[in-house]
C-alpha cells in the first residue's frame, strides 16, 4: 500500500449495495486514497454524493486498482471482476458468479478467515466471493456450533425481505401497499410471479429448468457446506418472500452430531463475534428484522430443543441482508486483506505466514 492509501473501485455504485458499499468505505475509515465508481454506460458521468462521477467499465478506466467491490450482478461481474485481477487489484464480489468456484475463496469474516490464505496459492485468480446474504447470516450463527458439537443435518426455512431483489421490488411492495390501504386495485405484479404486499410467496429466487428448488435454496444448501468445510452436512431449504422491507428471517433446525444443550449453544452465541443473542420469549424479546435492519450484527433468539430429536436446536436468524448480508462483510473482507497485507499484490507462497500474523 502506498503511504496515503489503497486506489479502490466499487463496480454497481449506484445499485443499493454499492452505495452502502460506498458509504462503509468512509464510515469505518478504511484506508483508501482514492475511490472510484463505476456503474453501466447510462449511469456514466452521474455524480454522486460527495462529488464523486461514476465511470463506465473500460480497459482504460480500470487499471491501477488495488481493490475492487463488485456488486453488479452476475454477467458483469463474470467479464470484468477478472480483468479487475488481470490489471492488479483483488476483486470482493457479490454475485452469485464465482461462489462455487473451487480456486476462488467465498468467505464470512467471522466464519472462515482463514480461506483468504487461498490467494497465496499458484493459479488463483485473485477473486474473493461474497456469500448470499441468506447464508451469510446463518453461517456466522452456525460456526459456533459446528466447531463445538458438528453438524449433521439443517431444516432451513427463510422469510426473505423485498430488497434482496432491489430497488423496483421495494418499490412496488410500497405500491401496492399503499394501494390496499386505500381500498384501489393494485398494478399487475412486475417484480414477483404474485401481489407480494400481505402474502408470502414459497418462491425467492428462480426456477431453474428441471429442479424443483430454486436458486437461492442450491444456494443456501451449496454454499453451506463450502464455507463451513464440510460436504458431509445434509441440508433441505426453503426459502420465502415476505412483504418486508429490510431484514432476513430464519426458521433454522440444526441436528449435531454430539449432544449440545440450548444453555450450551445461548453461552457459545454469546461468545461468538458478530452475534447478538436476544431470547427471553416469555417477555417478547427475540429477533425482529425491524430491529436488525440499519446494523452490523446477526441476532439469534428462540433457541430451543427440538423435542422430536435428542440432538437437534431450533434458532431463529435475523440480519440486515443489505449490510451484513452484502456490504458490510465485503467491507470486513477488505479490512482482513489489509490487514494481512494482500491489498498490494498477491504475495508469494511462503509470505502466508508473516502476513498472516498481520
Amino acid at each position: 500500500m502506498r503511504s496515503e492509501g489503497y486506489r479502490v473501485a466499487v463496480v454497481g455504485a449506484t445499485g443499493q449495495v454499492g452505495s452502502l458499499m460506498l458509504r462503509l468505505l468512509r464510515e469505518r475509515r478504511f484506508p483508501a486514497r482514492e475511490t472510484v465508481p463505476f456503474a453501466s454506460e447510462r449511469s456514466a458521468g452521474r455524480e454522486l454524493d460527495g462529488g464523486l462521477i461514476v465511470l463506465p467499465l473500460t480497459d482504460e478506466t480500470i487499471e491501477g486498482f488495488d481493490l475492487a467491490l463488485f456488486s453488479a450482478g452476475g454477467s458483469t461481474s463474470g467479464e470484468w471482476a477478472p480483468r479487475f485481477a488481470e490489471a492488479g487489484a483483488i476483486v470482493i464480489d457479490n454475485s452469485s458468479r464465482w461462489r462455487m468456484e473451487a480456486d476462488v475463496p467465498l468467505v464470512v469474516s467471522e466464519v472462515n478467515p482463514e480461506a483468504l490464505d487461498l490467494l497465496h496459492a499458484d493459479g488463483r485468480r485473485g477473486i474473493v466471493a461474497n456469500p448470499n446474504c441468506s447464508t451469510m447470516q446463518m453461517v456466522v450463527a452456525l460456526k459456533p456450533i459446528h466447531d463445538e458439537a458438528g453438524i449433521e443435518r439443517l431444516v432451513i426455512s427463510t422469510y426473505q425481505a423485498v430488497s434482496g431483489t432491489g430497488r423496483r421490488a421495494v418499490e412496488e411492495l410500497l405500491a401496492q401497499s399503499h394501494a390496499l390501504l386505500n381500498d384501489r386495485e393494485i398494478e399487475p405484479p412486475q417484480e414477483y410471479a404474485h401481489q407480494v404486499a400481505f402474502n408470502a410467496l414459497p418462491h425467492a429466487g428462480r426456477f431453474a429448468d428441471g429442479d424443483d428448488h430454486t436458486d437461492e435454496e442450491r444456494k443456501l444448501m451449496n454454499e453451506t457446506r463450502k464455507i463451513l468445510g464440510d460436504p458431509a452436512i445434509r441440508i433441505s431449504a426453503t426459502c420465502v418472500r415476505v412483504p418486508v422491507v429490510t431484514g432476513h428471517s430464519e426458521s433454522v433446525n440444526v441436528q449435531t452430531r454430539v449432544p449440545l444443550s440450548p444453555a450450551r449453544a445461548r453461552e457459545l452465541l454469546r461468545e461468538a463475534p458478530g452475534l447478538t443473542v436476544v431470547d427471553d420469549p416469555r417477555s417478547a424479546s427475540y429477533p425482529q428484522a425491524i430491529d436488525a435492519a440499519g446494523r452490523d450484527d446477526v441476532y439469534v433468539g428462540r433457541i430451543r430443543r427440538d423435542p422430536s430429536h435428542e440432538r437437534a436446536l431450533d434458532l431463529w436468524i435475523v440480519a440486515d441482508n443489505l449490510r451484513k448480508g452484502a456490504a458490510t462483510n465485503a467491507l470486513q473482507l477488505a479490512e482482513l486483506l489489509h490487514a494481512r497485507g494482500l491489498l498490494a499484490g498477491v504475495p508469494a507462497p511462503g509470505a502466508s505466514t508473516a502476513r498472516s500474523a498481520a
